[in-house]
């Protein structure tokens, strides 16, 4: 008998989704819902019989999609009413992100709001005419807000369907109608477009002090509470932090950029959205001050952080950064890498039923742990207290420096870093003996991308090569596996690599590659990134509106066919393959790139620059698009010191507007696979930098100083 049948004869109901590999979908194969995953089956079910369609969307980690589960996918009466009325599909947003782009833009559209556990009510071919996010299993009133029961929804929306059909269709035409648009509409802020070679820098500024408007100057962050680390705002600050540096932007900065990051990060970072005893970033904070978090980890945010702080140690040379880099990554190895290489998804935020009941911790538990000294000490620095401040119990934060609590508690410095390292170490130890928060063991190309290219720059710019080893193992498992007949997928479980991989997928790949090729300087990297933004380009460019889909042209067929263009969470995919595009033309010289790049920035640059939190990234593309990049060229072997010596001129600066490549002079592979590299003689028998900028290349040098004054 097989793992599967014996699972199932333990349970009273088992669905379809016991043949997905989707964690999220997994969690409801034993629903009393008869649950369809998506695909024609279900479609073709819902029209023979003219049922609409329910169609539910969610994700492993997300808290409330596990109450509503609970509450009405697990409830026999409630499944009935589903199974009588409805063909119920259960979807997987993180698998499946262009059918939640598509019926997600339709709920904020009805609703003026959006979220999940998405629920969207379909005509039997997929239009949309109802929806909303979680309803609760009876009428509820919260606040001055009333709130209908599941059941209740689920009877008036059937009625509807059979009694009220002309209104329907009338609905799900005018939502089709509205979806289609949104797609094919040309690329074109308010403004219009600006014409050719007139893109200003200090544009930036503009950005710059709308996120200045925004900042929380006591806490950090943007807005008020929930708070997001808004990683890719960040980002861009300490671009235009630089631009100011070097006098490039003329006028006076709103608010200090590098101070809104700074702030931003040593507030995240001490916070209790930061774990302090086993390292990495919980998902967002329900407060303004970064306190309590919504517990799940997600690989994309702890992607993102990491390479933020990176780039803040590099700017800045402080060392809490770099501890915060690698206690993050560090986490990651420990917990969230597969045997075969792949970076898992997510870490919920619930075990045993309780939402972070991992993560927190009462004075008993401190006190009977450590000696009373050092838990004196301890529970001090990390304001821990009888009455907690989470549910009784408490979430370990720090509210004030070393010195301040050392001087408070009268011991040295020392005494007390050395005390709190003992305890760390003990309580971490301790903490691994508790049931650990589930996780989504789940692999998706595009957010591994993302985890590739941090694990690659801290290779590089922290010289470890033990973060090589794992973004190399990475990309080696990510383009054997997840890689079938030359297209790309975009998920992988269990020795099953599934689903055709959207934009994203192939833009975060190449993004990762081409960082691990300035990390290691192995042309195969290189060449696959340069392969993947060229199939890219074949299989989701705009050739009529501009930008990019993010489904393939061999997708298959929905209502519309989505082009997202702002950054949430993660960066949108047209935002990171116009970067690569930028970075290839540099590297290549390649013209049709950089013209392809531009193309889509110049259209929305002003949209950009008025509304900068929905366009982070992106922004940053500009900046590479408009600012006076550079193009660095190394001749020389790599691990010879005289080489070495010249990679730590760039290796210890912060230029997100370079790229670098290095081979030595019989490395043919790498001299005819990147023209940046063709035709960089030797500068008396020495490894030689050569640095170009504006299309022009300046003399070659052969020294640290000399190329430093050159990067300067």
């Amino acid at each position: 008998m097989s793992d599967t049948t014996n699972q199932t004869s333990q349970h009273k109901h088992t669905n379809r989704l016991i043949n997905e590999t989707s964690p999220y979908l997994l969690q409801h194969a034993h629903n009393p819902v008869d649950w369809y995953p998506w695909g024609e089956e279900a479609v073709q079910k819902a029209q023979q019989e003219d049922k609409p369609i329910l169609l539910s969307v969610g994700y492993s980690a997300c808290h409330w999609c596990h109450v509503m589960e609970r509450e009405s996918f697990e409830n026999e009466d409630t499944a009935s009413l589903m199974n009588q009325h409805f063909v119920s599909i259960k979807v997987d947003r993180e698998e499946r992100p262009d059918i939640d782009n598509i019926y997600m833009q339709a709920v904020q559209a009805l609703t003026q709001q959006g979220g999940w556990p998405m629920t969207v009510f379909l005509t039997p071919d997929g239009r949309p005419f109802y929806g909303g996010t979680y309803f609760p299993p009876n009428d509820r009133r919260y606040g001055q807000e009333s709130m209908p029961g599941f059941p209740r929804i689920l009877l008036t929306i059937a009625d509807y369907y059979d009694n009220h059909r002309q209104e329907v269709e009338e609905q799900a035409n005018q939502l089709a109608d509205y979806l289609k648009q949104r797609s094919s509409t040309p690329l074109r802020s308010k403004g219009g477009i600006i014409p050719s070679g007139t893109i200003p820098l200090e544009m930036l500024n503009t950005a710059s002090g709308e996120l200045a408007s925004e900042f929380d100057p006591v806490y950090g962050g943007f807005g008020h509470a929930p708070k997001f680390p808004n990683t890719m705002s960040l980002e861009f600050l300490l671009r235009t932090h630089q631009h100011r540096l070097r006098g490039e932007i003329g006028s006076k900065a709103t608010k200090p950029e590098l101070e809104i990051v700074e702030v931003s990060l040593q507030r995240m970072a001490n916070g209790g959205i930061y774990d302090q005893l086993g390292g990495g970033f919980h998902r967002y904070s329900v407060d303004a001050e970064w306190l309590v978090p919504h517990f799940e980890k997600m690989l994309y945010d702890n992607a993102l952080l990491s390479r933020l702080y990176l780039h803040a140690y590099l700017v800045t040379s402080n060392p809490f950064y770099e501890r915060i880099v690698e206690e993050t990554l560090d986490y990651v190895v420990r917990e969230m890498v597969s045997p075969e290489g792949g970076f898992y998804s997510t870490q919920d935020a619930d075990s045993e039923g309780e939402e972070g009941k991992f993560f927190i911790w009462t004075t008993d538990e401190i006190e009977s742990a450590l000696l009373a000294e050092d838990a004196r000490l301890f529970m001090l620095y990390y304001d821990v207290t009888q009455a907690g401040n989470f549910e009784g119990k408490n979430i370990l934060h720090v509210e004030q420096d070393a010195q301040t609590v050392a001087d408070k508690a009268q011991v040295s410095l020392e005494t007390l870093q050395a005390s709190l390292k003992r305890s760390r170490e003990m309580l971490f130890k301790l903490r691994e003996k508790r049931v650990k928060p589930g996780r989504d063991e789940k692999i998706l190309t595009s957010w591994n991308g993302l985890m590739l290219r941090s694990f690659a720059e801290a290779a590089r710019y922290l010289d470890r090569p033990d973060y090589l080893q794992v973004a190399t193992n990475n990309a080696e498992f990510l383009l054997r596996e997840l890689n079938r007949d030359g297209r790309l997928l975009r998920t992988y479980k269990d020795g099953r690599s599934r689903l055709k991989g959207y934009l994203e997928d192939y833009a975060f790949l190449a993004d990762g590659l081409l960082a691990l090729y300035e990390a290691s300087f192995n042309p195969h990297w290189f060449i696959e990134a340069h392969r993947l933004m060229d199939e890219a380009i074949k299989l989701f460019a705009d050739e009529q509106n501009g930008g990019f889909f993010d489904t393939g042209s061999d997708h298959e067929a929905l209502i519309s066919r989505p082009k997202d263009i702002m950054d949430n969470a993660t960066p949108a995919g047209n935002s990171v393959a116009v970067d690569v595009l930028l970075r290839l033309a540099a590297f290549t010289g390649e013209e049709a790139y950089r013209r392809r790049a531009d193309d889509y920035l110049r259209p929305i640059a002003d949209l950009m620059v008025q509304h900068p939190q929905a366009f982070g990234h992106i922004l940053g593309a500009l900046d590479f698009a408009i600012s006076p990049g550079k193009e660095i060229a190394l001749i020389g072997d790599h691990r010879q010191s005289d080489t070495r010596a010249l990679l730590e001129v760039v290796n210890t600066r912060y230029l997100p507007n370079s790229v670098l490549t290095c081979a030595a002079l019989e490395d043919n592979e790498s001299i005819q696979s990147i023209p940046l590299l063709a035709d960089r003689p030797m500068k008396d028998h020495k490894a030689t930098a050569y640095v170009c900028q504006n299309f022009a290349c300046l003399s070659p040098v052969n020294t640290p100083e000399e190329l430093g004054r050159l990067l300067s």
